[in-house]
């Protein structure tokens, strides 16, 4: 029997409670067992699994943050910790794991297939670093976001003739910069205001 674990790891984004949701409504209609593990890597070390169904996951896909939890995990980085979750996998009969989130959270995936665990990895975070998919779950939804502040921004500017410097987030990833600023400009740049037309 197949028995699938899903985890949220690294930093929260926007649509990994969608991403959950899809996780445990697939496996359900194939009827899969789904364990949910509480604070990614650090509570699959701690035990902290509990079965989820497509009841528990109806009303998630709206809400912000993770509702499985997440945090990072010092212990995991080593081989000893490694081998401590591949445990409580076996010991729960899990023999697929769902890794939802980022880069960590994938170096961490692939270490556990090295130690034979069957792994799936989707994309979800903010930074879109992740050079194997064009967009990662959660970066549209945060340049929305950015793309809203920046309108908003934009107005007090004019009133006050005066340019704001906007830092966003993206670890080393530039592309929250770079779209926004390239859709800000074209969504709010208009010539006529610099000459009074």
């Amino acid at each position: 029997m197949i028995k699938l674990g899903v985890l949220t790891s690294g930093g929260d984004a926007p649509g990994m409670n969608a991403a959950i949701r899809a996780v445990v409504k697939t496996a359900d209609y194939h009827n899969i067992e789904v364990m949910g593990i509480e604070s990614g890597y650090q509570g699959l070390i701690e035990g902290k699994l509990h079965r989820v169904t497509s009841t528990d996951v109806d009303y998630v896909a709206d809400k912000g943050g993770t509702f499985l939890k997440t945090s990072r995990c010092a212990e995991f980085m080593k081989e000893s910790g490694r081998m401590k979750a591949l445990s409580i996998l076996k010991d729960y009969g899990i023999n697929h794991l769902v890794v939802i989130g980022g880069e960590g959270s994938f170096k961490g995936a692939q270490k556990l297939h090295e130690l034979g665990a069957n792994v799936i990895a989707i994309p979800a975070t903010i930074d879109n670093d992740l050079s194997y998919t064009d967009y990662s779950i959660g970066f549209d939804t945060t340049l929305n976001t950015i793309l809203e502040c920046l309108g908003k921004i934009k107005d007090t500017d004019l009133s006050h003739e005066k340019t704001t410097i906007v830092e966003v987030m993206g670890r080393y990833c530039g592309d929250l910069a770079l779209y926004s600023a390239l859709r800000s400009w074209r969504n709010y740049f208009n010539p006529r205001e610099k000459i009074g037309l």
